[in-house]
């Protein structure tokens, strides 16, 4: 049986990488001044910053029926079945879409809600391709990966509060409050829920704190203190020089440990803008077979 494995640019996966892994990515749509634009089609990282920084009014959407039904109609062509790995039902509306519309394929698309998001739901996606691969069908892929869903942390701190203004996720008194007290939030994703974790006063004390959140978690969720049983994973919407010293600081925490760096999803960049740094750990899905 040949399985297909589907994500959406939600997870950070680029056209290129999903070419490259064999994954196939349908693009986030958003509305820009108006207009409509799919990330990784016509719309850069580049050209998002810009226009973000220059103030436009962007607002995420996600793929109509058409966009999504279009997609795995072609698909099923090739495959006999696949496994779509959406962004967690918990933030976005996708999910549930896509479950609505995969009851007109029963046996053939297993829609997977994992709670995963960004690079957590990459990992999904390139754990549900070594599963295909291995010979397991789409129904046994999508139970190991909804079963382990809560095998994840994400940790994020953002450089200005802005955004979570801009976007409702904190009120305008606490944006200003934050802004005058130089605040750096640290923020988590478990379980498909955005939380707030703990306030930094600076960029440093934040990054301290996600690193002492992950080896908690490693030692006390995991039981994998050296974290060889786990993939460690950065996130940004940094620059270069600033992410280098993150990746540096995170490999004297976890010496030997390899570290996959990407920048964050737009519709994660959308609501944190530029100068966020975020941390996450998947565990390992152990050798299934079918």
């Amino acid at each position: 049986m040949k399985v297909g494995i589907v994500t959406d640019t939600n997870s950070g996966m680029t056209q290129e990488e999903g070419k490259k892994y064999g994954i196939h990515i349908l693009p986030m749509p958003f509305m820009i001044d108006g207009e409509i634009y799919h990330e990784g089609v016509n719309l850069s990282h580049e050209e998002f910053y810009r226009m973000q920084e220059e103030g436009a009014d962007i607002t995420t959407s996600q793929p109509s029926p058409e966009e999504v039904l279009g997609l795995w109609k072609e698909l099923l062509e090739t495959y006999d079945q696949l496994v779509h790995i959406p962004m967690s039902s918990s933030l976005s509306s996708s999910c549930q879409t896509a479950m609505m519309l995969a009851q007109e394929y029963e046996d053939r698309v297993f829609v997977v809600d994992n709670q995963r998001i960004s690079i957590t739901q990459r990992q999904s996606a390139l754990d549900g391709k070594m599963m295909a691969d291995r010979g397991m069908d789409g129904a046994s892929i999508k139970k190991v990966l909804e079963d382990t869903r809560l095998d994840a942390s994400i940790y994020v701190t953002v450089d200005t509060l802005k955004y979570l203004k801009k976007g409702g996720r904190i009120t305008p008194a606490a944006a200003a409050l934050g802004t005058l007290l130089r605040l750096k939030p640290v923020l988590t994703v478990q379980g498909g829920k955005l939380d707030a974790f703990a306030k930094a006063r600076t960029m440093k004390q934040a990054k301290s704190i996600m690193i002492t959140a992950i080896q908690n978690d490693l030692e006390q969720r995991f039981g994998d203190k050296g974290c060889k049983k786990c993939w460690l994973q950065i996130a940004h919407t940094s620059s270069p020089e600033i992410v280098s010293e993150w990746q540096k600081e995170l490999g004297e925490a976890f010496p030997g440990t390899e570290i996959y760096t990407a920048p964050l999803s737009l519709s994660i960049a959308c609501h944190i803008g530029p100068g966020a740094l975020a941390v996450a750990i998947t565990k390992k899905i152990e050798d299934v077979r079918d």
